[in-house]
């Protein structure tokens, strides 16, 4: 892996079919398989390994669980502010994978709380810098024409390795043991690593990957001035349309983030076997349902726009929470899983659009998910450590209608406060001030 040092291409045309070699698209499909388990480490297995290996309590496993989304917290800030500046973002995706097989492997030679909070921790940040950089990269390889096209390939390719390490996962929990899950996690990352060095650094636009870059703007190298330098930092905070919408996704990771620990933990409780298999299922019956959506929602939202497509994410997470609490049949509780599939393979793939159409001509596209991310990274901690305690106290029906509640109330805010993002952005390209006032790298 080399340190790029090649300058920034910004006047080049990211929309060219000539932009990016198919040999660094082909990587970036492999490098987004890989990635399937390595961005977010054992995931809901830890709940299993914890509560079934070592015999620990649903409060404790909460706050095990929510030392990864609070490292994420703290790190998603820099780590978007990081990509946006550096031109190093495959060397960046490289040191994240294998700070998560580190931390994996830890995990495993020491089950202890604090090695476990330590492990999380390493994830929890090696996670805030692998998304935002993989959608700079995306982002400065393709452009923004063709980003909703190439980001749903990139979610179907992930959703495609979720799908073969699940399978693993649950084979290798149930017939060698549940530690080796985090070892199949360290081999993937380690497969990350090769996957990034595959794709070629000086075909990535780093303006352009950053937000800063409004591709055709033949008139943006003559504009630069403090006004629209500022403008890229000032317009997260004071944009309302961007905190509405971070609200709406905060809300939305509230209520989703415990589901599926939860099923897991519902799943092994009183059992002695089984749940890792049960547990692979519920992620491949979801995994195999966001693969073709989440190709279909790249086309359908460049034809059909962002929020009505969006919409149908935040509409089937409310009625998931309730249906977990209709049975404890583990089948039945697989077959749920695959609204999962529906609101997970939309998310993955129109969060990011919006972001990159809130953002574009900012210079702060990855600064901006970063902060999202963030703020949503609160609201899945506080989901796991919340639930955590309702389960303990009330049992598992009140976890799932608490989470059912906040689905509903993110629902409303994104229905009523949230605009289309698409119109915005293509009204932007044919306002040639506006587009002067807004197309340059932001620098601080």
């Amino acid at each position: 892996m080399t340190i790029d040092t090649f300058p920034v291409r910004a006047d080049d045309n990211p929309d060219s079919d000539e932009r990016a070699s198919a040999g660094s698209l082909r990587a970036l499909d492999w490098l987004n398989v890989f990635l399937a388990d390595v961005r977010d480490g054992v995931g809901p297995y830890l709940a299993i390994f914890l509560l079934a290996s070592h015999n620990w309590n649903a409060r404790d496993i909460g706050i095990a669980m929510s030392a990864s989304t609070l490292a994420g917290v703290i790190a998603q800030t820099p780590a978007g502010y990081l990509v946006d500046r550096l031109r190093q973002k495959r060397l960046l995706v490289a040191i994240a994978a294998a700070l998560i097989a580190v931390g994996c492997v830890a995990m495993v030679v020491k089950t202890t709380m604090t090695v476990i909070i330590i492990g999380q921790a390493a994830v929890g940040v090696a996670a805030a810098i692998i998304a935002p950089a993989v959608a700079g990269i995306t982002l400065g390889l393709v452009g923004h024409k063709k980003l909703d096209r190439r980001i749903g390939r990139n979610e179907s390719f992930n959703h495609a390795g979720n799908v073969a390490a699940a399978v693993l996962a649950g084979l290798l929990g149930h017939y060698v043991g549940r530690e080796y899950i985090f070892y199949l996690v360290a081999l993937m990352s380690a497969a990350s690593i090769v996957s990034i060095s595959f794709v070629k650094g000086n075909e990535i636009d780093h303006a352009v990957a950053s937000g800063a870059a409004n591709e055709k703007d033949d008139d943006r190298q003559d504009s630069q001035n403090e006004q629209s330098k500022a403008s890229g930092l000032m317009s997260l905070v004071s944009d309302k349309r961007i905190l509405f919408f971070a609200l709406a996704i905060i809300l939305f990771h509230f209520a989703n983030a415990a589901m599926l620990p939860l099923v897991g933990q519902l799943l092994a409780d009183g059992k002695d076997t089984g749940a890792s298999l049960y547990m692979s299922a519920c992620i491949i019956a979801a995994q195999l349902v966001m693969i073709p959506v989440a190709a279909w929602a790249g086309a359908a939202t460049h034809t059909h726009g962002r929020k009505k497509i969006f919409l149908i994410a935040f509409l089937v997470l409310p009625v998931r929470g309730v249906l977990y609490t209709l049975t404890g049949n583990p089948y039945l509780l697989v077959a749920i899983q695959l609204l999962d599939g529906i609101a997970a393979g939309l998310f993955g793939v129109i969060s990011i659009l919006m972001i990159a159409d809130l953002t574009r001509g900012t210079g702060r596209f990855n600064l901006a998910q970063g902060a999202i991310a963030t703020a949503t990274g609160i609201g899945a901690s506080l989901s796991v450590i919340v639930t955590g305690f309702i389960v303990q106290r009330a049992g598992y029906n009140a976890g799932f209608l608490t989470l059912a509640a906040v689905a509903v109330v993110a629902l409303v805010v994104f229905w009523f406060f949230v605009p289309e993002t698409k119109n915005d952005r293509e009204s932007d390209t044919k306002s040639p001030t506006k587009r002067s006032m807004t197309s340059q790298p932001a620098t601080t």
